[in-house]
């Protein structure tokens, strides 16, 4: 391996939304520093299956529709 091409890894502490603290190596920051989330598992709707709807007001499905309603096979 090449020296010094390497990112420095050290200990950070993470501190969740819900106030939940874990220590993980990282790259961001220096030794010791706290990553404050603003989003995180336990709150983004990817993950908690938020109340997500699908609509489409004049997007790409309109589109595609508009687009080939003439066409018959």
């Amino acid at each position: 391996m090449k020296a010094d091409i390497h990112p420095d890894y050290h200990m950070i502490k993470v501190v969740m939304t819900d106030g939940t603290e874990y220590m993980t190596r990282s790259t961001w920051g220096a030794e010791g520093e706290t990553m404050n989330l603003e989003i995180d598992p336990k709150s983004h709707p990817a993950w908690t299956g938020g109340n997500q709807q699908m609509l489409d007001r004049g997007g790409r499905l309109s589109k595609f529709k508009k687009r080939f309603e003439g066409l018959s096979m």
